[in-house]
């Protein structure tokens, strides 16, 4: 695929605006949400926003070290998943944009201040007026989330080296089956242009 500086352009703008609308929107949405929960939840709120972090950052670089010979394989033996499949690997660099950087990156700028609301939380609710205290339970409490969240991807790093095409079809599956079910195509086929009889490059 030959390399387009001005279609790569269009697509970090409008990239980065998608990505500040939905920051902001999830940010409202986990502040609010966390405002008025426990501790317990606050901390499952915390760690399921990891997690998700871990996945799509998983599903961002199965999609670019995946190989197509094995998709063409699969569809020719019309495996469900497998023409998907192709176009994920096709598109990698956006999609890997959408799942590391955007999704991935945003749940964890979120899942920070996130952890900082249910320490705020914790604290208030023990009257713990110790400004030594809160600091140092502030930064474990960060320490911790930032260990799990690179602990957790270097994990997820190494599994999607290695079961790339499997990871790949599967997204490829769940594609397949919202456009069977839902009728939600996430992938299109480009028009071809007609050439009015002239011969193309």
């Amino acid at each position: 695929m030959k390399f387009s500086l001005k279609h790569s352009m269009k697509w970090s703008i409008f990239i980065s605006i998608v990505t500040f609308l939905l920051a902001c929107i999830f940010s409202v949405i986990s502040t609010t949400v966390l405002s008025g929960v426990g501790f317990g939840v606050g901390v499952i709120i915390v760690l399921l926003l990891i997690l998700i972090g871990i996945v799509f950052d998983m599903m961002g670089l199965a999609a670019a070290a995946a190989s197509e010979k094995p998709f063409h394989a699969m569809a020719a033996e019309r495996v469900r998943g497998s023409r998907q499949g192709i176009y994920i690997i096709r598109n990698a660099d956006r999609f890997s944009n959408i799942c590391n950087d955007v999704i991935g990156d945003m749940t964890g700028v979120i899942s920070g201040a996130a952890s900082a609301l249910v320490v705020g939380n914790l604290l208030l609710s023990m009257n713990q007026g110790n400004e030594m205290f809160r600091m140092v339970t502030s930064v474990v409490f960060a320490g911790l989330v930032s260990a799990l969240t690179v602990g957790g991807k270097a994990v997820g790093k190494s599994f999607a080296i290695h079961y790339s095409t499997a990871i790949v079809l599967s997204i490829g599956k769940f594609f397949d089956l919202l456009e069977r079910r839902l009728h939600i195509r996430i992938f299109t086929k480009k028009k071809s242009k007609p050439n009015n009889g002239k011969r193309g490059k």
